[in-house]
């Protein structure tokens, strides 16, 4: 490694979910969120639960103005740690299917 450090930006939307709760006093989920913003609550749900998901700007600006807050709120730059190098997986080997003695000799019957 070159000893660069890396840097990505990370979307926090159950902190902001959170803020707007606190904020407001009113229930937000993913469900409420993607009626809002037109949406569908499996991409909001990725966005909150995957570190690397990366959202497009239209659709930043729509949790923006449906949770009352900032690119600011909802991002963070963070330090980008390289991924763990997958350990390797064990090699499977293929085993050979038996004959039987009984098919042989079906085989053997038919090309008479």
């Amino acid at each position: 490694m070159s000893g660069k450090i890396n840097y990505r930006i990370v979307v926090k939307l159950r902190e902001a979910m959170l803020a707007f709760k606190r904020r407001t006093g009113g229930k937000m989920t993913y469900k409420i969120l993607a009626e809002r913003t037109g949406l569908a609550a499996g991409t909001l749900h990725n966005m909150g639960s995957k570190p690397r998901y990366a959202p497009g700007l239209a659709t930043l600006a729509k949790i923006c103005v449906a949770l009352n807050a900032t690119p600011g709120d909802l991002l963070e730059l963070v330090e980008d740690l390289p991924d763990p190098e997958p350990e390797p997986s064990p090699k499977k080997t293929k085993k050979k299917k038996k004959t039987t003695n009984k098919k042989k000799k079906r085989t053997a019957k038919k090309k008479k």
